[in-house]
């Protein structure tokens, strides 16, 4: 509700119905996963709260969102509807329908600028993220974060609400999400608790991000997604932070980017961007073996400490330490020769900070098939990324079997030869992967 420009312009007009679908319908087989349906459920109470503290209330509707939208306008006489621009294809349709139905208002807010706006000089959109950093920094510090309203002004009448209970966003049978009901507080409260842990130690980003033992990063990502705050809220709660702050600006930079690359190249999260790499044969994914290995990689049974920590804690939370991302991606892709589209779609339906612009730009950088991304040859060395980064505790916390071990023996236990029994074998040496991704590149050079 703060900095909430849809809200804000509402509530300046005159009495407002504050709505919210459920549209599982317009983004096709890119519906909100598991994990971020359960942040939804613990996100929409929160706002519900909120509203009514002002006087307010939220209804909720299912179904295609600009059909929603335009019967409950019609059906209590809306002039206007309010909403914040959405970026995803399917969403940016969505859009386009209700414009011919309703006078639709939208309104920018989620992003440090609109997708878009940032431009070359000839005016065209950048396609490599240092140019566009620099572009977008020249345009900083954001405007000012509007408070929330002080009250929004109710209808005569309400229109009748769906239960949030009734759309079952939360798991049951079983119930997977506890270690996630005490790690995350979803909701506009939640996402200020997290802007001001993290506003103490913003100076220390650059050194502590990337280790994933540490509570060095923001984990504002699902609260950004979501629209819980805004990224100018946290921009300028930060940016006088000195020491290497400047470093965490340019993560939300990137973010911004990741939105400008979607509106650029609609089909990002299911096509790469390089051609040629159409030609890589990833292994079969109908043939046991791959199967088995991507099985043993979501569940986090490859033999790698630190890569089976990440798959764990992704599990558990809902999120990964952004260090660990790379890793764990990286492994699936080029150790497993696994096709990033697998990975992509885990990550999905697993992340609650699910995002598509972020998700499928992220993991086109690293398969090394995107407008500005990492060479294809360059393959991480997990097991010494692990040791770099200190991730010894962070082992210990997610693959509690190896809890034991010492600092020195915990990143490879296997080599260490004090393997514990029941963890499993390596899926695949370091330097019999590394080399069949790099014949399986050159076999994609020499026929391009």
């Amino acid at each position: 509700m703060s900095d909430q420009a849809a809200l804000r312009e509402a509530v300046s007009e005159g009495p407002v119905i504050p709505i919210y679908v459920l549209d599982d319908e317009s983004p096709g087989d890119r519906k909100m996963g598991a994990a971020s349906r359960w942040w939804l459920h613990h996100s929409l109470t929160s706002l519900a709260d909120s509203l009514e503290e002002k006087g307010s209330r939220l209804i909720l509707r299912r179904g295609r969102a600009d059909e929603v939208i335009a019967r409950l306008a019609e059906e209590t006489g809306a002039r206007k509807v309010h909403a914040l621009h959405h970026y995803e294809p399917w969403w940016k349709k969505c859009e386009e329908r209700l414009a011919g139905q309703v006078e639709l208002c939208l309104h920018d807010g989620n992003y440090l600028e609109p997708p878009g706006a940032v431009t070359t000089g000839s005016g065209d959109p950048y396609k490599i993220f240092t140019p566009f950093w620099r572009s977008l920094r020249e345009r900083m510090p954001p405007a000012e974060p509007q408070r929330r309203p002080q009250k929004i002004d109710a209808p005569d009448s309400w229109p009748e609400s769906e239960v949030l209970a009734d759309w079952e966003l939360l798991p049951t049978s079983p119930n997977w999400a506890k270690e996630m009901e005490g790690y995350w507080v979803p909701g506009e409260e939640g996402a200020r608790r997290r802007l001001a842990a993290f506003e103490d130690n913003a100076s220390a980003y650059d050194g502590q991000r990337n280790l994933p033992s540490e509570e060095g990063t923001s984990s504002l990502s699902p609260h950004l997604h979501f629209g819980e705050i805004s990224p100018a809220t946290v921009y300028h709660r930060v940016m006088n932070a000195g020491g290497s702050v400047a470093v965490f600006l340019k993560e939300l930079g990137w973010r911004d980017f990741a939105q400008n690359i979607i509106c650029q190249f609609p089909d990002y999260g299911e096509k790469g961007y390089r051609d040629q790499f159409a030609q890589l044969e990833w292994r079969d994914f109908r043939s046991s073996s791959a199967r088995e290995d991507f099985e043993a990689w979501k569940e986090g049974r490859t033999g790698y400490p630190i890569v089976d920590a990440g798959m764990r804690q992704l599990w558990a939370i809902g999120w990964i330490h952004n260090r660990v991302r790379m890793i764990v991606a990286s492994f699936l892709i080029k150790h497993l020769l696994i096709d990033w589209r697998e990975g992509e779609q885990w990550f999905w339906d697993t992340l609650v900070d699910a995002d598509y612009g972020s998700n499928s730009t992220n993991w086109q950088w690293v398969a090394g098939t995107g407008v500005d991304s990492n060479m294809f040859p360059r393959i991480m060395a997990p097991l010494g990324q692990s040791e770099k980064f200190d991730a010894a505790d962070y082992i210990r916390q997610w693959v509690p079997e190896l809890a034991d071990l010492p600092d020195s023996a915990i990143h490879d236990p296997h080599a260490a030869g004090c393997c514990p029994e029941g963890y499993p074998a390596k899926r695949i040496g370091h330097k019999e992967a590394r080399q069949r991704a790099l014949a399986v590149y050159g076999e994609m050079k020499s026929s391009s």
